[in-house]
């Protein structure tokens, strides 16, 4: 979702939204506010389409306008002033970091425009927060960069673009940009609403806001960095309360970009006090949790059970596979994802700042371990299903004599890979304990337990193959050996 300095001339907006327009890259969104004089260009796409695609885009806006004749209400350092990468689907927040660094290296190389990285690909737990590196704005940094160590850019000299400055790339959450406009025009009232409301003030944890003076109302402008933990009812509730203080109110409010549809959800449950309320009340998401979905709407977070339930009906349908194998595997797969979320709350808050080369370590290889368990729920099906293919190919005296020992072994293989994938996930789990936030004991009590199940399923598997491989694969005499050597490292 890149941000540019752009919001009055539509030309030069349609000029950087061509530049990103690549195969595999798909517009969903723009949105120019000509007070602010910025636009939020939304778009979605595979991961190599859609990096080529950002990096045209901080060109040609490069190209198309000059900081030291832009002026507008919303603070800005680059021409291309925040480049930030949201996971949605099938991919990680640890991707969207890789992404984001690849990123800003290119950024620099083709256009020389020095680039920071910020909130999950901050290099410093001081450069998380997007405030902190854009104070002072394009004439603050402009001026200090070279002098300032604070102010030293990830990727490129000290020096800022002459009149592109200097661009921030990074990957978070989905953001929710909110305005709501006061029935007043004194935009002191606004900027003291902002600051009660915010976290940086004492206010609500995934808020950030400010006030500005916009078509003569005062607005408070806010950025919902995690909307279910911070929801969108709650902020208006807020402000509606702060603005009651000084006599003011809000008269409307406005989304910049895209929402999430479990944000409105929340909302309307939350305003219609709707008793006992679940998103499966909703007929679109009724009919996608019926239909197997790929993705619920609303979200990542939104109709978990449309995720789960198609795999949960393969699994009680009637045929061998998926069975046990792939059970295993996905109960790996989802204590990773449960340490990897207790590893990422923790990561880069204050308390836990003396932990974070570990919490980064125990992260990466987390994603690692995850991909690779969700990958085996469906070679553990295949795996099995080659063995039947292969035995029945003896029977009928059309397979290689060797064909069944080479199925047996990697029907096999997989369960054990599982099995040693879900005892380090354990035992990353164990280690996790003691410095991350205790309120989230019961996840890792969870993802431990669920490792552990992993590992006792895998192992069932292993044995009954290697039982096969010995009966009926002789000349596979060195492989039940190994396989059982490797088990009793396990140490289960």
């Amino acid at each position: 979702m890149p941000n540019f300095s752009e919001g009055r001339d539509p030309a030069k907006v349609q000029a950087i939204v061509d530049a990103m327009s690549i195969p595999g890259v798909y517009l969903l969104d723009r949105e120019m506010d000509a007070d602010h004089n910025r636009c939020v260009i939304t778009l979605v796409g595979e991961r190599e389409a859609v990096q080529e695609a950002a990096i045209r885009g901080v060109g040609k806006a490069a190209e198309l306008i000059d900081l030291t004749r832009h002026q507008g209400a919303h603070p800005r350092m680059g021409a291309a002033d925040v480049v930030p990468f949201i996971p949605i689907d099938g991919v990680t927040l640890e991707d969207c970091v890789a992404m984001a660094r690849h990123v800003g290296a290119e950024i620099w190389k083709r256009y020389s425009i020095p680039v920071y990285l910020y909130e999950a690909a901050a290099t410093a737990p001081e450069r998380q927060n997007l405030e902190n590196i854009r104070r002072g704005q394009f004439e603050g940094i402009r001026d200090e960069i070279a002098t300032n160590p604070a102010r030293r850019p990830d990727f490129g000299e000290l020096r800022v673009h002459p009149t592109a400055g200097a661009t921030v790339v990074g990957a978070r959450k989905f953001l929710i940009a909110y305005n709501i406009f006061l029935n007043t025009g004194d935009v002191n009232v606004a900027k003291k609403i902002a600051k009660a409301i915010r976290f940086s003030s004492g206010g609500l944890r995934y808020l950030k806001a400010a006030g500005f003076l916009v078509r003569g109302q005062a607005q408070v402008s806010m950025n919902l960095t995690d909307f279910e933990q911070t929801p969108i009812h709650r902020v208006f509730e807020l402000v509606r309360r702060e603005a009651e203080r000084y006599g003011a109110a809000p008269v409307s409010s406005e989304i910049v970009g895209l929402i999430p549809k479990l944000a409105l959800e929340q909302a309307a449950e939350w305003f219609l006090q709707v008793e006992n309320f679940d998103s499966s009340l909703i007929l679109e998401n009724r009919l996608a949790a019926v239909m197997g979905g790929k993705m619920a709407p609303g979200g990542p977070s939104a109709g978990l059970r449309a995720g789960i339930q198609p795999f949960l009906e393969q699994l009680a349908a009637p045929t061998a596979t998926p069975g046990g194998g792939s059970a295993s595997a996905a109960s790996a797969a989802m204590a990773a994802g449960l340490a990897h979320m207790v590893s990422s709350m923790s990561r880069g808050k204050k308390a836990y700042l003396q932990f974070e080369a570990q919490l980064s370590e125990a992260i990466a290889r987390l994603a690692a371990l995850r991909a690779e368990m969700t990958a085996a729920i469906d070679a553990d099906a295949e795996s099995y299903n080659v063995v039947m293919k292969a035995y029945r190919a003896q029977r009928e005296s059309t397979g290689d004599a060797n064909q069944i020992g080479a199925a047996l072994r990697q029907a096999a293989s997989v369960p054990l890979a599982v099995a040693e994938g879900a005892a380090e996930i354990a035992r990353i789990a164990e280690a996790l304990k003691p410095i991350t936030n205790p309120r989230m004991s019961s996840d890792l009590a969870t993802a431990i337990a669920l490792a552990k199940a992993a590992i006792t399923g895998a192992l069932a598997n292993v044995e009954i193959n290697l039982a096969s491989l010995e009966q009926d694969a002789p000349e596979e005499k060195n492989f039940p050996a190994e396989a059982r050597a490797r088990v009793a490292k396990l140490g289960v």
